[in-house]
């Protein structure tokens, strides 16, 4: 079973996927943090994010996750473990760039769908979330949610994580508004695989929900789909 979740930053997208993929006894991928870690060799770099610069890093860039024996997910890239590196606020600019370059896109989709035929033949399932995977890497994914809330509960969602983050210099509230308003804006409106609600998909806006809320909403989505009840019930 494959199940994607899509939606804007900050929406949950993450902390719910995790949760679910755990108590169903899925695997949760990451798509994003496959593209913070093109990013982060941007970042290291020192390259401006066009599609030729893209070509050059990711012919010497090997990117994949892992999960070890305690069930925690490793990003790696060149086998060096990146996981925390990769959520500085730096890297998570350069993402929505580099998200946008065909090349970048090109050579993370199959690597999405590899792992996720990996981990869904070991557990039976995984749990995908981004901006695309319900529209592009997994067109044809049993269970579809499109995840959004209030852009200033979003922001106020982000700016709590940066306040541990490893760059130990987080930016103020209003700057982090403004950079998921830039973000959302320029996820919307590019060219390749824009953000947007898969026809197929379930609207659920977690502005006021409880996290609690929002996991039991697509467990039970998975609930139906198992017992064969169409969870897109306008359709």
């Amino acid at each position: 079973m494959i199940i994607t979740i899509d939606g804007p930053a900050g929406a949950g997208k993450s902390s719910t996927a995790r949760a679910v993929a755990e108590r169903q006894s899925f695997r949760y991928l990451d798509t994003g943090a496959l593209y913070r870690a093109v990013a982060l060799a941007f970042v290291d770099a020192g390259a401006t994010p066009t599609n030729e610069t893209a070509q050059a890093l990711l012919d010497d860039c090997t990117i994949d996750l892992q999960f070890d024996d305690a069930d925690t997910l490793h990003v790696l890239m060149n086998s060096n473990e990146v996981t925390d590196t990769i959520r500085t606020s730096e890297v998570g600019d350069m993402a929505s760039q580099v998200a946008a370059l065909p090349a970048v896109r090109e050579a993370l989709l199959p690597v999405q769908r590899q792992i996720a035929t990996r981990w869904s033949q070991s557990t039976g399932g995984v749990v995908a979330d981004g901006r695309d995977t319900g529209t592009v890497v997994f067109p044809h994914a049993d269970v579809k949610i499109f995840m959004e809330a209030s852009l200033e509960e979003r922001a106020r969602r982000r700016y709590e994580e940066y306040q541990t983050a490893p760059d130990g210099d987080p930016p103020s509230f209003a700057s982090v508004r403004e950079e998921i308003r830039q973000r959302d804006a320029h996820d919307r409106e590019r060219d390749l695989a824009p953000l947007r609600r898969p026809d197929d998909a379930v609207s659920i806006d977690t502005t006021s929900m409880t996290f609690e809320e929002q996991v039991e909403a697509i467990e039970a989505l998975i609930e139906q789909a198992n017992a064969g009840t169409d969870p897109f019930p306008s359709h």
